[in-house]
């Protein structure tokens, strides 16, 4: 494929210049209004000395201006550094050091005076800020601030830029499929932050394979739920919305009720995110059975699914949720349900299959030295196609370690069975090893899900003197439902064996997790309060 996503952009804008591409509220803009905002940011960021091969850092909800900066960066041939909307000062000046963009954009309702001192010390040259509140005139208040905020001092205001430069047109500049695109930061193995390159290739892929995987047109309307950071936002909500001329729903972040009034207002058909947002719907008494009717089709990835869990929501709603697996280095979708078929349950570990190859991906199970394992043996995860990144940002010890011979090692233990179907066992790292037999956390936690007291599980190993590690589960239940910890200790003993079942549960509130719905089990080790 050498046709990148800012190439389909700009075909759309010939095309269909009228039709909606991002809805936020009440507000809807169309693919000639991004096009003619972006056009007027660009110029703006060209203004004040941002050129091709620049970092612009967009510290950001899902808002529309995520998506017009980065259409307007790429317009420059310039590179988009995704940060998490939740890191704090000092996180961030981790992924500003390594980064090193000379362009911020950041909500005005995320700007503080650490975040300022951080910034100037860093690589920055300028500042830019815009609200949550543009782009709209609903205000809502359960998730938006009452009322715009004053431009930060020191700061440029987007919107100001906008109308100031609005009209005019950057430099036709040509991006190439091997030009990076955006940084999208992952955790490293020794916990310093790795900021894998998705060149426009791997974007262009990303987003191409959700439409054909998933049968997805111009008829199509996208919601928005997973965050636009993140690389299923990325691919699946941005990528995809541009790649099959689909529009996108943006709601700032993810609400419920917030949700529920943009699916009855926009009435979209498809969504791809972490199961916890379908969880969170699914054991919400404000969501009638047939609130999400319009969605045809709903994917689901960034966290391992549980069987019982889309059995439960597909009862509710009538919706199958396919799986998706995929990391930030593949750019997404490597491995999905395919349509019109359903995810077989693996006979030994009783996990719900990750699916199959998406399209182009090529995926295989290793052992230690790399070889290829026959089916129903257990191994490391390996991915080969065009949306692997090609690496990391400077980082070549981390990218050599990650990548040999085209083949990204992904650190996810399974295997795939005689049809074809690849099961996800854990990740290696967190492994748990009692008296000498290994015990993958999933295993454990797919059986709690089974319960009907259970909302949400998170396994660990915890030190046990006499074993080495022992099995703890972390759960917190659904409402209305009670159980003791002892109750569902003995739940598991009777479905595992001796070395596997929990000798320790432990019910929290709620299950600690990050942005995209996985489980930290970091802050699990370290013990969760109630």
């Amino acid at each position: 494929m050498s046709e990148t996503v800012l190439d389909m952009f700009r075909r759309n804008v010939t095309d269909a210049p009228d039709s909606p591409m991002l809805a936020y509220f009440d507000g809807v803009l169309t693919v000639g209004d991004v096009d003619r905002v972006s056009n007027a940011l660009a110029v703006a960021l060209t203004d004040g000395g941002f050129t091709r091969g620049d970092r612009l850092a967009l510290y950001l909800q899902n808002v529309p201006q995520y998506v017009i900066a980065l259409i307007a960066a790429w317009k420059l041939g310039g590179i988009a550094v995704a940060i998490n909307p939740m890191l704090t000062p000092r996180e961030i000046d981790k992924l500003i050091a390594d980064s090193t963009p000379t362009t911020f954009l950041a909500l005005s309702e995320l700007y503080s005076d650490d975040l300022a001192t951080t910034l100037d010390r860093s690589s920055v040259t300028r500042v830019i800020t815009t609200s949550a509140v543009d782009f709209q005139h609903a205000n809502d208040a359960r998730v938006l601030p009452a009322e715009r905020l004053s431009t930060p001092v020191g700061t440029d205001d987007l919107t100001d830029l906008v109308d100031h430069f609005d009209g005019q047109t950057p430099e036709v500049l040509m991006v190439t499929p091997d030009d990076v695109a955006v940084i999208t930061y992952t955790s490293g193995t020794t916990g310093v932050p790795k900021g894998a390159m998705n060149t426009h290739h791997n974007v262009a892929t990303g987003g191409s394979a959700y439409r054909d995987w998933f049968g997805l047109g111009a008829d199509d309307v996208i919601l928005g739920v997973a965050p636009l950071f993140h690389v299923t936002g990325l691919s699946g909500h941005i990528a995809v919305a541009i790649a099959a001329r689909a529009s996108l729903v943006l709601s700032y972040r993810f609400d419920i009720g917030v949700t529920l009034d943009m699916i009855r207002a926009y009435a979209p058909t498809f969504t791809v995110g972490a199961i916890t947002v379908f969880i969170a719907l699914a054991n919400s008494a404000d969501v009638t059975n047939d609130a999400l009717s319009s969605l045809a089709t709903i994917a689901s990835g960034g966290a391992p699914i549980p069987a019982a869990t889309v059995e439960r929501f597909e009862t509710r709603f009538g919706v199958y949720v396919h799986n998706v697996y995929g990391m930030t280095e593949t750019t997404s979708p490597v491995l999905s349900v395919p349509m019109g078929t359903r995810a077989p349950v693996g006979a030994e570990t009783e996990a719900l299959s990750v699916g199959v190859p998406v399209l182009s991906a090529e995926v295989r199970v290793v052992d230690e030295t790399g070889a290829a394992l026959p089916a129903g043996q257990l191994g490391e995860l390996a991915v080969r196609g065009p949306q692997i990144v090609p690496g990391y940002w400077r980082n070549e010890i981390e990218t050599s370690a990650a990548i040999k011979g085209g083949w990204l090692l992904t650190g996810d233990v399974g295997y795939v069975d005689d049809d074809g179907w690849y099961y996800l066992v854990d990740r290696k790292k967190d492994m748990i090893v009692v008296s000498g037999y290994k015990v993958w956390p999933r295993e454990v936690e797919d059986v709690l899900y089974t319960h009907d007291a259970i909302l949400e599980a998170g396994v660990v190993g915890i030190p046990d003197p006499y074993r080495g590690e022992t099995v703890k589960a972390y759960v917190s239940l659904r409402d209305g439902f009670t159980v003791e910890p002892h109750e569902l200790v003995d739940f598991c003993r009777a479905r595992m064996a001796a070395y596997k079942y929990p000798r320790e549960v432990e019910i929290v509130d709620v299950i600690p997790k990050t942005a995209t719905g996985k489980i930290l089990r970091r802050s699990l080790r370290d013990g969760v309060s109630r």
